[in-house]
C-alpha cells in the first residue's frame, strides 16, 4: 500500500507514510488517511522518506491537508525528504507553509 497511516497511543499524531510516486493516482487513499482524523489539536507528520517522487498534484494535495488540519494554524510536519523531494518543497516555498525536516 503506497499510502499508511499511523497515529500516536495518545492520539495527538497522525502520521502518513507515502512510499513511491506521490501524485494524483494517491489523491483518494492519501484524503482518505487524513480525513479520518476529526481530533482538535492533531499534530499531522507526512513522512516523505521512502517518497522517488512528487509532482504538482501532491503538493496540492499537501495543501488541502494543511486546510483540513486547520489552515494557517494548522501542525503539519514533513519529514525525512530525499533530497529532490526536499529541493521541490522548496523551489515550491512549502517551508514557509510547513515545518520541513
Amino acid at each position: 500500500m503506497p499510502v499508511s497511516t499511523m497515529r500516536s497511543p495518545e492520539r495527538k499524531e497522525c502520521t502518513i507514510h507515502v512510499d513511491g510516486r506521490f501524485d494524483f493516482s494517491l489523491h483518494q487513499e492519501f484524503r482518505g488517511c487524513y480525513e479520518q482524523v476529526s481530533d482538535p489539536g492533531v499534530t499531522y507528520v507526512v513522512n516523505l522518506g521512502r517518497t522517488e517522487y512528487l509532482d504538482s498534484s501532491a503538493l496540492g494535495m499537501l495543501l488541502l491537508l494543511r486546510e483540513h488540519a486547520g489552515g494557517d494554524s494548522a501542525r503539519v510536519r514533513i519529514v525525512q525528504c530525499r533530497p529532490e523531494v526536499k529541493n521541490i518543497l522548496t523551489i515550491a516555498n512549502f517551508h514557509q507553509l510547513f515545518s520541513i525536516d
